[in-house]
């Protein structure tokens, strides 16, 4: 048998010429095939990839023997002689995660098809721009890594998801971690002695929802992360928008108010000031030291020790103050959409993030500003839901964001 590591390491070079590319090539389209669609016959997928049969066959033999596909046996056809069914392996690759927030992380490792072997969540973390937070970041992931029972040659790559400016293709990082010369994807791959790719944390919860069956057929798709800040994926043509830099998306830096109110970017007016996770808690804490009630003052002595959780957590108990300021969140949230919508005209929107939890108390304010503010062509053609994925979003976009780039199925 073949060394097992042999096709996993070449998909990380890129010198490759000739014949040797072409089969590099050509193996991963045949991988890519049975990550989404499933086992089929070498006759099925020779005419799904317009590959000859002989070609196919020696190419299957060679993953087979690589210990990435499985001969699963007769098929369950009805006449004639029955073909074999080919697949993945699941257990033959995996791919980790890293949702980076502001004080946890969140891990997870999938199989080739999709499945989570371990997540753990609410790692205790703190995101500062500093070298040692970077070690801590590190520290995590092999800690994680040192617990789980698969080998770290089985691991083809992770994801790692941050907070603002990213350009995945350099692998630099302008917000968290930009003290290094290097790309921060090369310093964590030499702490961590894998693969490593860097994403928006918006834009990779994005692509985990535009994975799901949320969408559908639709290939044009806004994606809302509502969280501490506002991000946005964009789907155009069933492909992730990124822009010249890789920068696009930044929703929460539009300048749609006038006010005096810094925002975290360093400049006045933007969306954030007034409608994020940021501002709700600041405005919660404002109304309760102007004497105003919530259940959370019996548990707080001090409202500014009330977290954005919290206020989120009150507001589904039926809290008045929380429910009053998440709807004013929501009003302004969904005239900024209608902006979006009256600009991108898309057959659907995602509101993911945590204020998404909230359900109805978001999702009502939106939709009606919706209504008032977009045009009623637009909006009668695009459908508004609420994420599926929760919580999960960051660490399988993240997951899949890998897979997909290192099978060819992103660039």
């Amino acid at each position: 048998m073949k060394d097992q590591t042999s096709f996993l390491q070449q998909i990380h070079h890129e010198e490759y010429t000739g014949v040797a590319y072409k089969n590099v090539e050509l193996k991963k389209q045949i991988l890519s095939f049975f990550a989404n669609e499933g086992s089929t016959t070498l006759a099925d997928l020779s005419k799904e990839l317009n590959i000859s049969i002989p070609k196919i066959n020696e190419l299957v033999v060679d993953l087979i023997q690589d210990g990435l596909v499985k001969d699963y046996g007769k098929s369950e056809s009805n006449a004639g002689r029955k073909p074999n069914l080919y697949g993945l392996r699941p257990n033959s690759a995996f791919f980790i995660g890293v949702e980076v927030k502001n004080y946890h992380l969140n891990i997870g490792l999938m199989d080739f098809k999709k499945n989570f072997i371990k997540v753990e969540e609410g790692i205790p973390f703190l995101l500062q721009n500093t070298p040692q937070s970077l070690v801590a970041l590190c520290d995590a992931i092999n800690a994680f890594m040192a617990n789980t029972a698969v080998a770290k040659s089985k691991i083809l790559g992770i994801g790692i998801t941050l907070m603002g400016r990213i350009n995945y293709k350099s692998g630099y990082s302008y917000n968290y971690f930009n003290f290094n010369e290097k790309p921060l994807t090369k310093v964590i791959e030499e702490k961590i002695g894998l693969h490593t790719f860097l994403e928006n944390d918006s834009r990779a919860m994005a692509y985990a929802e535009f994975n799901t069956d949320i969408v559908k057929n639709e290939k044009n798709v806004l994606f809302l992360n509502i969280d501490r800040g506002i991000g946005t994926g964009i789907m155009t043509n069933g492909q992730l928008y990124y822009g010249k830099s890789g920068f696009a998306g930044e929703f929460g830096h539009i300048p749609m108010f006038d006010n005096e109110i810094i925002c975290y970017c360093g400049k006045k007016g933007c969306l954030e000031t007034e409608v994020s996770g940021r501002a709700l808690r600041k405005q919660f804490i404002s109304r309760l030291k102007n004497g105003e009630a919530s259940i959370l003052t019996r548990d707080f002595a001090d409202p500014e020790d009330i977290q954005l959780e919290d206020i989120i957590q009150a507001a589904i108990h039926d809290d008045t103050l929380a429910i009053e300021l998440i709807a004013n969140v929501g009003e302004k949230l969904g005239k900024g959409i209608a902006l979006l919508m009256n600009l991108f005209n898309p057959e659907l929107v995602v509101l993911g993030g945590i204020l998404s939890t909230t359900g109805d108390y978001l999702f009502l304010p939106v939709k009606s500003a919706i209504n008032k503010y977009s045009l009623s062509l637009v909006h009668n053609d695009t459908h508004l839901k609420l994420s599926k994925l929760g919580d999960k979003a960051g660490i399988l976009g993240a997951c899949l964001l890998v897979r997909n780039r290192l099978l060819g199925l992103l660039k």
